[in-house]
């Protein structure tokens, strides 16, 4: 019987034609990556072989207004060792003990590890590397980074913020304007074997980093320094808890000194400025809560209630609504009765029958009172939606809070009457320095702000920085009124302690207590300008918790005489 052989030749062809189309398709994949695909396979052949090290670049300068380096660069070195390059280990480790100050234990394990490239210590001072690199010792890689350094220490630290372990801004400007300060890393490339272990004398390629721009702000060293000693000594004197500080051109919004005392180290960022005993009875989240505390802007970033102050506001806005003249009469026995509550003025005794002018001289609680009713309560709102008082001022500076305000609809005459008189609601520090500069400068409310420009490290322009202003927030009559009024509660008033000779000064003071009420701690404030005519220089003091005499004509106002004494002249206004 003969077998049949068709089967197995269909089996023998079918798996001919499957090794033929397989090494079809495996010749034509060959092709394709080898021809096709060379140039991106050879690159990536190539990265594999190389390896980076960024070469960070300097980060750009915080100058004041007059050129003065307020934050800089400090060169420092990076010191690593390659572990197949060292011919001469003992050597290295004795080395790194003696320059760097670690363990033995240390320096060997560093040494004898096996990789591509090992990181001994960063931010070596630079003199310490140039004395390693001078060993000539196979091995050991000295690379030269930057660290942010700030000449002065703690002045305005709350204001220019630090930098972190890379270089990028953590708070304050230095974090605001990290996109125009932070410039582009370079890199060092260097070839290695197939376990990544650089190859010696095999050379290395650079890529040079590009340097960061420099910032021009508008503070200025000397009165910020000046300033920082007045709120130093204030904040001694009156066992304080706080004394805050804001120097501001009111027709531009250009910020010349804002200071927070007691600032911190820049260069130390992490250590708290609080004695060690007062450190040692912290737990880590304490510490940690009391740094954040630390690095905190208060007149940014906290709100109070700004008391007196606030009457400016109340008066521009009455007389913007024609609810009350220069010669209306008043009469205050010591105290307003609004439904059920007994508001008193702070002379108990009363200030008796006073036209508008002396009341605000007075700082009488009843006058402001009846000015709220006046108003009424959707005027009053409307008028601080029209100041800006409702809005953030879009300060520089990360952080703002905003205002805390009474929905419209539960303002009634009790919280209208506390309101006239800067209670029962809560402002930051530079909102209330922005909206009086808006009522005195002719009704143009400018944002605060420090930048100015943007320049290369030669001084070259690149960017003028620019300011949107609100206009007709009140008009020129109004600012003209509020400008006489206030130069006379100076020259007559609870202000007088502000007085200067040979100057025209305006200001109010004010005494608020913080809640709770029952704990007794005030907060003493003076808002001053001048020239009182034509305001140029804002003044705002703050101390917070002021022990024994707490009245804001009494310990702020001094203070702010002070300042204007000192950086009028210097100023030539």
């Amino acid at each position: 019987m003969q077998r049949n052989k068709t089967p197995n030749r269909k089996k023998i062809t079918i798996m001919f034609l499957v090794v033929f189309l397989a090494m079809m398709f495996l010749s034509g994949r060959l092709v394709y990556l080898m021809i096709f695909c060379s140039e991106y396979y050879g690159q990536k052949a190539e990265d594999l072989h190389e390896r980076e090290r960024d070469i960070k670049a300097a980060r750009g300068k915080i100058l004041d207004r007059n050129g003065m380096v307020l934050a800089t660069n400090r060169s420092v070195c990076t010191i690593s060792v390659i572990h197949n390059q060292i011919t001469e280990p003992e050597a290295v480790i004795d080395m790194l003990v003696a320059e760097l100050g670690i363990s033995e234990e240390t320096a060997k394990k560093r040494v004898e590890k096996v990789s591509s490239i090992e990181r001994v210590k960063t931010n070596v001072n630079k003199e310490v590397g140039d004395r390693i690199r001078a060993y000539g010792l196979a091995g050991v890689k000295v690379d030269e980074d930057y660290k942010r350094y700030y000449p002065f220490h703690t002045l305005a630290s709350t204001v220019l913020g630090f930098t972190g372990a890379d270089n990028q801004g953590i708070v304050g400007l230095e974090v605001e304007y990290d996109s125009y300060l932070q410039g582009i890393s370079g890199k060092i490339l260097t070839l290695t074997d197939a376990r990544g272990i650089e190859i010696e004398n095999a050379g290395e390629t650079r890529l040079e980093p590009v340097s960061g721009n420099d910032l021009v702000i508008s503070l200025d060293y000397n009165i910020q320094m000046y300033c920082e000693q007045v709120a130093e000594r204030a904040y001694i004197k009156k066992s304080a808890d706080r004394v805050s500080i804001i120097v501001m051109n009111p027709q531009n919004g250009e910020l010349l000194a804002m200071v927070n005392y007691p600032e911190y180290n820049l260069n130390d960022p992490f250590t708290l400025n609080l004695s060690e005993e007062e450190i040692g009875v912290l737990s880590d989240a304490e510490k940690q809560n009391a740094l954040n505390q630390m690095w905190r802007n208060p007149c940014v970033s906290d709100t109070y209630e700004p008391g007196s102050t606030f009457k400016i506001i109340t008066s521009a806005a009455a007389l913007e609504e024609n609810v009350v003249s220069l010669s209306d009469n008043f009469y205050c026995p010591g105290y307003k009765i609004v439904e059920d509550r007994r508001i008193r003025c702070s002379k108990t005794t009363g200030h008796g029958s006073q036209d508008f002018s002396l009341g605000l001289c007075n700082s009488c609680n009843p006058v402001f009172m009846t000015l709220g009713e006046r108003l009424g309560s959707a005027n009053f709102y409307k008028y601080f939606r029209q100041f800006g008082l409702l809005s953030k001022t879009n300060i520089d500076l990360p952080g703002e809070a905003a205002t805390i305000m009474h929905a419209e609809k539960n303002i009634g005459p009790v919280e209208l009457a506390t309101i006239s008189f800067g209670q029962s609601f809560q402002i930051t520090p530079i909102q209330l320095c922005t909206t009086v500069s808006a009522i005195l400068n002719g009704g143009n409310r400018v944002i605060p702000h420090f930048g100015i420009r943007v320049q290369t490290s030669e001084g070259k322009l690149v960017e003028t920085l620019e300011y949107p202003v609100a206009t007709d927030i009140c008009s020129d009559k109004t600012s003209e009124t509020m400008c006489t009024l206030l130069e006379k509660v100076v020259s007559e008033g609870t202000g007088k302690n502000a007085k200067v000779d040979g100057f025209a000064i305006g200001g109010k003071t004010a005494t608020s207590q913080t809640l709770p009420r029952s704990l007794k701690r005030y907060i003493s404030s003076f808002l001053g300008f001048a020239p009182a005519e034509h305001p140029e220089v804002l003044v705002l003091v703050i101390i917070n918790d002021p022990q024994g005499v707490y009245y804001g004509g009494t310990i702020a106002a001094p203070l702010a005489k002070e300042i204007f004494e000192n950086i009028l002249p210097y100023l030539d206004k």
